[in-house]
């Protein structure tokens, strides 16, 4: 096996395409295919599911790219301390529910890189895609909550496909309304005060289960319902028609510009925010700084962390 092959395999992987790849790498298709080939005759395995509209790792492929990816982060280590020329791009992702905390560090993150080239990526997604995001090794670590209604389900579920869930904090939960909602006269509001205000809510696709609901108390029936893809919409949507949506509490006014509050919610119930990551990834340095700035910035919202990794 020849690091060159691996680097062939990591291009194939991100482009999703054996003919795109071979193009960034300027190489006939013809040529990367018998190389690609070549290294799964070698190591006696399928690493790819070759189909119509490009290919895809298969389960023991993605087992294999991650062993190939940390001996890649290796070599690349190496280049940087002995051998001058462009480093390898330093790559980070992360796939999450939609929390400010999570894109505050993953900011503070990127302005502590010192590379002129990087590859960045956060999805802020629905449920479902976290999960497929880790398993498919598209993403470093994913981020999410558990709560006494989902939480059987969801470990049931983390244990299948292989993933650890570490605690981050406990929030109790809150409305979040605009500044100028009658229900911010209240210091707490009850489900009843909500009953004639729409309720907004993520969208989670096909895999619409109450499960996957980003919102604690998803089952309760609601006279008006507002579902969303993205963050921006539904707070421009508590402004512009007075909704609301069931979150941790954490509000950041430098993400939302002072036209959101937070007022606690009089349920017996706790949100419990955690990260995720597959059993097989071992995380890299950029990954631990990551989790590093996520809990500098959870402990300035107020809250104790209960992951003491």
């Amino acid at each position: 096996m020849r690091i060159q092959q691996l680097q062939y395999l990591e291009t194939i992987v991100a482009k999703g395409s054996i003919n795109e790849a071979a193009k960034e790498l300027f190489l006939s298709q013809p040529s990367l295919s018998k190389a690609v080939k070549e290294l799964e005759d070698e190591m006696g395995i399928r690493i790819l599911h070759r189909h119509k509209s490009g290919v895809s790792l298969t389960d023991e492929g993605r087992e294999f790219m991650i062993y190939g990816r940390q001996i890649l982060d290796q070599v690349n280590l190496l280049e940087e301390k002995y051998k001058r020329g462009t480093p390898r791009k330093q790559a980070f992702s992360v796939s999450a529910q939609h929390y400010a905390f999570v894109v505050h560090a993953f900011v503070e993150l990127i302005r502590q890189v010192t590379t002129e080239e990087y590859q960045f990526t956060l999805r802020e997604t629905e449920t479902r895609n976290i999960l497929e995001d880790l398993t498919s090794f598209k993403s470093d670590l994913g981020i999410l909550y558990l709560n006494d209604f989902n939480r059987q389900v969801m470990l049931k579920l983390f244990k299948e496909l292989d993933l650890e869930f570490h605690p981050l904090f406990t929030a109790s939960p809150h409305v979040f309304v605009s500044r100028d909602n009658p229900l911010t006269s209240k210091t707490t509001v009850t489900l009843a005060d909500l009953a004639d205000y729409p309720y907004l809510s993520y969208e989670q696709g096909e895999a619409e289960s109450f499960y996957f609901s980003e919102e604690i108390l998803s089952t309760l029936d609601r006279k008006k319902n507002i579902k969303v893809s993205d963050r921006a919409t539904i707070f421009n949507l508590m402004v512009g028609l007075q909704g609301y949506t069931i979150s941790s509490g954490i509000i950041s006014s430098e993400l939302n510009d002072d036209k959101i509050v937070a007022i606690p919610l009089a349920v017996a119930d706790e949100i419990q925010l955690g990260w995720l990551k597959h059993r097989q990834v071992v995380l890299q340095p950029l990954g631990e700084r990551y989790l590093t700035l996520l809990k500098e910035h959870i402990q300035g919202y107020g809250f104790t962390l209960v992951d003491s990794k």
